[in-house]
């Protein structure tokens, strides 16, 4: 990969609406879908210093078009600038530390390793790349992100 954005503060710079695509790609069958749709990162109720991510689109697969969706909830990490990823029923699910522009985390779900490589391309764009490997799994999922609003204060 090469050029990273340092991000001193990973809550500040996802703060706000991003657009989203995203290409998956079952190594195994050859397979491929997308998601196309937006993320909305904001304060939740009862505001805790972290951000509610909300993704909502459609997933294409195999030709058929569903509505998908997801929450997570990114907390203040234990370094200053860095988060904690959990999903919407407090499950740890990775950290994240883009101070150097790029991050790598693993998440062990059952007999799959989820490794996530994080990348800030600049002020209004970053990108993920999950690789899944399991005994039934063989998947790459890439996301690029691009600014659709500037976070609060900006």
């Amino acid at each position: 990969m090469g050029d990273f954005w340092p991000v001193d503060d990973v809550l500040g710079y996802l703060a706000g609406g991003w657009r989203v695509r995203r290409v998956a790609r079952d190594l195994a069958s050859g397979d491929e879908g997308s998601f196309d749709g937006t993320t909305v990162f904001r304060p939740p109720a009862g505001h805790d210093g972290g951000l509610l991510h909300e993704e909502r689109g459609t997933f294409t697969w195999r030709s058929v078009a569903r509505p998908a969706e997801r929450t997570l909830r990114f907390l203040p990490g234990p370094v200053p600038g860095t988060a904690e990823v959990r999903f919407a029923d407090d499950r740890f699910f990775h950290d994240l530390d883009l101070t150097r522009g790029h991050h790598v985390a693993d998440h062990p779900c059952s007999a799959d390793l989820y490794r996530g490589e994080f990348t800030a391309l600049d002020a209004d764009r970053w990108r993920t790349v999950w690789r899944v490997r399991g005994p039934a799994k063989d998947l790459i999922l890439t996301t690029h992100y691009t600014r659709a609003q500037g976070p609060p204060g900006r």
